[in-house]
Order: C-alpha cells, then sequence, then structure tokens
C-alpha cells in the first residue's frame, strides 16, 4: 500500500480525480491495512463505482469488474467448464486416458482471474443487490479466504490478494453473512462545497463559480420529491452540457434550462420541476 494514513490516501484519490471525505477515504484504508473486502452503499450516482476505478488507478493496476444482475450464478462469477472442448477432446483420444477437468479446458470469470493473476487486482463487484441471496452464499467462501472451492479440482487459492469493492444500491437487504466479511462505508450526496470541487475538477474547462451555482441548484433540485434524484455524474454533465450550449450563443440560465435532459432523466420528474426551473437556477447562479 503506498499511502500511509487516510489522510494520504485522500490526497493521493484527489490526484487521480476523485474527492473523497474523511469517512471514505479511511474505510478504503482501512480495506486495503486489515485485508478485508470493502462494501459501499448508497443511492445511485453518488461514485461508488467510480472509487473503485480511482483506486485501481492509484495503485496502478488492473480493475477487474463484476456488474452483477438478476440470475448471475457461478457459471458468469467464478468458472465453468468447456464442454465442447472436452467433449472434442474425449473424442480425439479414442483408448487413451484424457483429463477433462485440466486447465485448457477451465474458463475463467472474473472471481478465478484475480486469483490466479500473477499480481494484485482490484475487483469490483458491482451492483450486489441486483443479484440473489443464492448468489451472496457463492461469494463468502471467496470473500472470507479469498478462495475457490472447484469440486472437479480441489481448492484455489490467492497467490497475490486482491482488494476487494462490492457496492450496493440499497435496492434489498444484503444478507448479514455478507456484511460481516467487509468494512462497511455509506456514501451519501456530498455537501455543497465538496460536490462543486467535484464539479469543477471533473467538469472540465467549468469556472469555479458556476460550478458552486451547479452545486446549489442540483442540491435544490434533490429536496424535491423526485423518483430519480439526479447523482454527481448527472450533476457534473450538466455542468459540461451547459458550457457547450453557452458556446453556441446560449445565456446562462437558458442553458441550463436546455440541457436538464442531461440531469433529469425521467418523464415524470421533468414535468414536475419544469415550473420551476428557471426560479432554481436563477437563484443558483444569483
Amino acid at each position: 500500500m503506498p499511502v500511509a494514513s487516510p489522510e494520504d490516501l485522500a490526497g493521493r484519490l484527489a490526484e487521480a480525480d476523485y474527492i473523497a471525505d474523511d469517512g471514505l477515504a479511511t474505510a478504503i484504508f482501512l480495506a486495503i491495512r486489515l485485508g478485508k473486502p470493502l462494501l459501499l452503499e448508497g443511492v445511485p450516482g453518488v461514485g461508488k463505482t467510480e472509487a473503485a476505478k480511482a483506486l485501481a488507478g492509484l495503485l496502478d493496476t488492473e480493475l477487474v469488474r463484476l456488474q452483477c444482475y438478476e440470475g448471475i450464478d457461478a457459471a458468469h462469477a467464478l468458472y465453468e467448464w468447456n464442454y465442447q472442448r472436452q467433449l472434442l477432446a474425449i473424442r480425439q483420444a479414442g483408448e487413451r486416458e484424457v483429463d477433462i477437468y485440466d486447465d485448457r479446458f477451465l474458463i475463467e470469470r472474473p472471481l478465478l482471474q484475480v486469483l490466479r493473476a500473477p499480481s494484485q487486482r482490484v475487483l469490483l463487484i458491482d451492483e450486489i443487490d441486483r443479484s440473489d441471496h443464492e448468489f451472496e452464499a457463492l461469494l463468502l467462501e471467496f470473500l472470507s479466504d479469498f478462495q475457490i472451492t472447484i469440486p472437479e479440482r480441489g481448492t484455489i487459492r490467492t497467490t497475490s490478494r486482491p482488494i476487494i469493492i462490492l457496492t450496493s444500491n440499497r435496492t434489498r437487504e444484503l444478507a448479514e453473512a455478507l456484511r460481516r466479511r467487509c468494512v462497511y462505508h455509506w456514501i451519501g450526496y456530498p455537501d455543497a462545497e465538496r460536490e462543486a470541487r467535484i464539479i469543477a475538477l471533473r467538469a472540465g474547462e467549468v469556472a469555479q463559480a458556476t460550478a458552486r451555482a451547479v452545486a446549489a441548484a442540483v442540491r435544490d433540485i434533490r429536496t424535491r420529491p423526485l423518483a430519480k434524484p439526479p447523482g454527481i455524474s448527472e450533476a457534473v454533465e450538466w455542468a459540461n452540457a451547459a458550457m457547450v450550449l453557452e458556446s453556441a450563443g446560449s445565456s446562462w440560465p437558458e442553458a441550463f434550462r436546455r440541457a436538464i435532459g442531461v440531469l433529469i432523466k425521467d418523464e415524470e420528474d421533468l414535468a414536475y420541476i419544469a415550473p420551476e426551473l428557471d426560479r432554481i437556477v436563477e437563484r443558483a447562479l444569483a
């Protein structure tokens, strides 16, 4: 670990264009130093996935991503056998014996890939809450002992312990057994100052004053009863889109109004916010 403290880690992440508060930097630091997976929960768009990407960049190592979905199983996450190659090998062998569970017939999926990698990897298990409880149970051995048991091969242990980050949007409650194996951190929406820093950092040429105005407008919009409140990534996109329209001749208030489709991405939310959008933008830009 090339950092000495959570504060040092936060500074290094900032150099990678990721602004982490003290709580998140501490959670990442402890997870790595203690050799435990890190579970990041929060609403969509607060930077959970980006934290894993930034950490992989900081450590100059490969990010292996497993995107979870309903129905995901071991064949998609751990490993599977190439049955066609096995059958072909049996036919070609004739009377000779053939080991159909040799490495050449084993298809490595993300979890097995990071275990057998020659150097440390960052593994992102993204949106674990989209999977089911059966899949969580499959992960328990991997998360606690950094190993996978393949019935035909035995137990495969890591040669270089991966850094594991799980993310959840909390669409369902995760199993207690999974939570116990992890360092936990909840990522909420940032305060106005930190969100303005993020927008200024990630939105290209946007000025600091404009970034503060965008942060203020977005925070105002999030107080409304929207079905899908905008995340930080949408705020950055909104600032970028408004700059594009402003350079094309729109005034600032008009540019933000016309670019609202990159911030609000739900028809009912757009209809709800439309009557107040001009006032929200004007207050933020004042």
